[in-house]
C-alpha cells in the first residue's frame, strides 16, 4: 500500500509515538545510536507500536544527519545508522504497514545566527534523504523543526533527491498569534511552505503544547490549507523534574485531547515525547467509530 492509498481508504491514519523515552526506560541510548548498539530494543518498540495499531512506523533516525552527528561528536557512520534504522522499522512493519524515514533538525543555526549556510544544510539533508530512500522507505517525515528556513532546506532537498511522499511537521511553543515556533514562524507560513514543495501532509508535533493546545494549532492549519493534517502531540506539557524533562499525561486523557484535533481537521494521528503504544491504542479505541 502507498501513502496516498492509505489516506484514501482511511478517514484517520495512525502513526507510532515516542521512541526516545521508551528506549530510556529500557536503559538504552535515546537516539539513533541504539539502532547500532541496542537494535533489539528498537525493534521491540517498533513491534509494540505495530501491534497497537499503527499504520505507519517512523524510523529511529531523528537527527541522524551529518551536521548533527559531527557537531555533537558522535562516533557513528551516517549511512550505517540510517540504514539500520530503516531495516529495523521494516522488520517490524512487514508488508502491511508503511515505513517513513525520520528527518529531524541539525541542532545548529543558519547564518547570521549560526555558522552554517543554506547550501550546507541542503547538502546535509540531501545525503540523509538519499540514504533513507535507497533503503526503501515509503515516505519521509520532516519533523520537529522550529526554523522555517531550515525546514525549507530539508524539504527542498528531500523533494529534489527522492520521489517520495513528504510530510512536514513543525514544533510550536504557542497557539496564540497565529501559532508560533520558538523562532517565530507561524502556522500559515508552514502551510504555505508545504504547499510550495508539494508535501503530502503538514502539521505539528512535539513543542510546548498539550493535545488540547495542538487542537488549536490544527484549527489554524485547516484555515490555511486543504492538505491532510498530521498531529503528534506530546503526552502533556513538558515538566522539568531536576534535570529531566518528563511527560505524565495518561493514555485516556491524551486520547480525549487528540479527538479535539480530529474534530478540527487532523486525519493523521500519532504521538511524540512521552507517548507509548498504550497512548496510541487509547486513541484508536476512542476514534474507531469514525473510520
Amino acid at each position: 500500500m502507498k501513502f496516498e492509498e492509505l489516506l484514501q481508504q482511511r478517514k484517520i491514519a495512525y502513526i507510532d509515538g515516542g521512541m526516545g523515552s521508551l528506549l530510556a526506560s529500557r536503559g538504552c541510548d535515546t537516539s539513533g545510536i541504539s539502532n547500532l548498539k541496542n537494535p533489539e530494543a528498537v525493534l521491540e518498540i517498533h513491534r509494540e507500536y505495530s501491534e497497537a495499531g499503527a499504520d505507519i512506523l517512523i524510523t529511529n533516525t531523528f537527527t541522524m544527519n551529518r551536521v548533527n552527528i559531527e557537531s555533537t561528536g558522535l562516533d557513528i557512520d551516517v549511512e550505517e545508522v540510517n540504514q539500520a534504522g530503516v531495516s529495523l522499522a521494516r522488520r517490524a512493519a512487514g508488508t502491511k504497514k508503511l515505513v517513513f524515514g525520520d528527518v529531524g533538525p541539525t541542532g545548529q543555526l543558519l547564518k547570521p545566527y549560526g555558522t552554517y549556510t543554506e547550501e550546507q544544510f541542503y547538502n546535509n539533508y540531501a545525503e540523509q534523504a538519499e540514504i533513507l530512500a535507497g533503503e526503501g522507505v515509503d515516505g519521509l517525515i520532516i519533523e520537529t523543526f522550529t526554523d522555517l528556513r531550515e525546514a525549507e532546506c530539508a524539504i527542498k532537498a528531500c523533494r529534489d533527491k527522492t520521489g517520495l511522499p513528504l510530510v512536514l511537521s513543525l514544533a510550536y511553543t504557542t497557539a496564540e498569534k497565529g501559532g508560533r515556533t520558538i523562532m517565530g514562524n507561524k502556522v500559515e507560513e508552514a502551510a504555505a511552505l508545504a504547499e510550495k514543495y508539494g508535501a503530502a501532509a503538514v502539521g505539528a508535533n512535539c513543542g510546548d503544547l498539550d493535545p488540547s493546545g495542538m487542537a488549536d494549532i490544527t484549527r489554524l492549519y485547516r484555515q490555511a490549507t486543504a492538505l491532510p493534517l498530521i498531529i503528534q502531540p506530546n503526552a502533556g506539557k513538558p515538566k522539568l523534574i531536576g534535570s529531566e524533562t518528563t511527560y505524565d499525561m495518561e493514555p485516556e486523557e491524551y486520547a480525549q485531547g487528540v479527538t479535539k484535533c480530529i474534530e478540527n481537521g487532523a486525519s493523521i494521528i500519532g504521538g511524540c515525547c512521552g507517548t507509548t503504544p498504550a497512548h496510541l491504542q487509547a486513541v484508536i479505541i476512542i476514534t474507531r467509530d469514525r473510520q
